[in-house]
């Protein structure tokens, strides 16, 4: 019975790192754009386009931050 639970703690911990790759990936994509609409000149209001230079920072911090709290988890 033990060695079935720890199998399954196992598995939902894989699951939840590839969740959070997944996680990762996707917001990566989303910065991509905010930088591509932070760069994007007059055809975006400016407000836009400060947010999205906002947004573009301060996500890159965070997923530093996710990529090091994933690597301590390993």
């Amino acid at each position: 019975m033990g060695q079935r639970v720890q199998r399954l703690q196992a598995e939902a911990r894989g699951l939840a790192r590839s969740h959070v790759a997944e996680m990762m990936a996707k917001v990566a994509e989303g910065l991509a754009m905010a930088a591509d609409i932070a760069d994007g000149g007059d055809a975006y209001p400016p407000g836009v386009r400060e947010a999205s230079r906002k947004l573009t920072e301060d996500g890159e911090s965070l997923l530093l931050t996710l990529t090091a709290i994933i690597a301590r988890t390993k």
